[in-house]
């Protein structure tokens, strides 16, 4: 089974349409990347997922979305009992004003989990998973702002690691991250995915050659072309695709 799904989905801003007709499935442990020029829908779509665009006004989505089978839109659910089980991670790193270990800990404290001993071993497993722990065991009384840029990223997502989730959503994960940062970055995310499926949206084509399984191009709100990312990069089967690889727009 497929882990993500989108069915015909829809998406309107008021009268204006930001995705139209997008179709596509999303496998188990792979990293998806979403390419293509600013504003053409990629973030808008990778919202949808978490349904983040609940929380703007004038928003409706026709269609479907799945996840493990389920439809996100059409049944009963807690929407922020789904948000857990999505992580996010934005451009822009957001660290709590808290120290070190209370941002990793944050999410098993809202669950109400208050075992020390559980909460010291989720914090040195998630910060070892973003490849952060040999940098910050000795601080973690620290507060999270004192950290770098690259730094406070892999804490972000060593917070959402920390709640289990299935899935994680990144958002331009280093695109405010210098190129050293961005490497750690993108070396965090290959590991990842033997334990998460990963989506990523990014304008770095490279970075989306680097690090992704399969690649969707979006141009003006609609899915141009998905395949394996060689595919895509080598030979794509659609001219604005190799366009736009290509860099004659963009």
């Amino acid at each position: 089974m497929q882990k993500l799904e989108a069915r015909n989905v829809n998406l309107f801003y008021g009268e204006k349409q930001a995705l139209k007709d997008i179709s596509l499935g999303i496998d188990p442990n792979t990293v998806t990347a979403f390419i293509g020029p600013s504003g053409c829908g990629k973030s808008t779509f990778l919202r949808c997922f978490n349904r983040m665009n609940d929380l703007i006004d004038n928003v409706r989505i026709t269609g479907d979305i799945l996840i493990d089978g389920r439809n996100i839109y059409k049944s009963k659910i807690n929407v922020d009992e789904h948000r857990k089980k999505i992580g996010m991670v934005f451009q822009k790193p957001n660290p709590f004003p808290k120290t070190i270990y209370e941002n990793v800990a944050f999410g098993l404290r809202i669950k109400g989990v208050k075992d020390k001993s559980v909460l010291d071993e989720t914090v040195e497993r998630s910060l070892r998973q973003a490849a952060l722990w040999d940098e910050v065991k000795d601080d973690l009384k620290k507060s999270a702002l004192s950290l770098s840029g690259g730094q406070q990223q892999r804490l972000c997502i060593a917070r959402t690691m920390a709640v289990e989730p299935s899935v994680i959503l990144m958002d331009e994960p280093a695109s405010a991250l210098d190129p050293l940062s961005t490497a750690k970055i993108e070396e965090l995310i290959y590991e990842l995915k033997s334990k998460y499926t990963i989506v990523i949206v990014t304008h770095n084509m490279q970075q989306a050659a680097r690090v992704s399984d399969k690649t969707a191009f979006f141009y003006l709100g609609e899915l141009i072309e998905y395949n394996t990312t060689t595919t895509i990069f080598t030979n794509p089967k659609k001219e604005q695709t190799h366009n736009y690889i290509t860099g004659r727009f963009g």
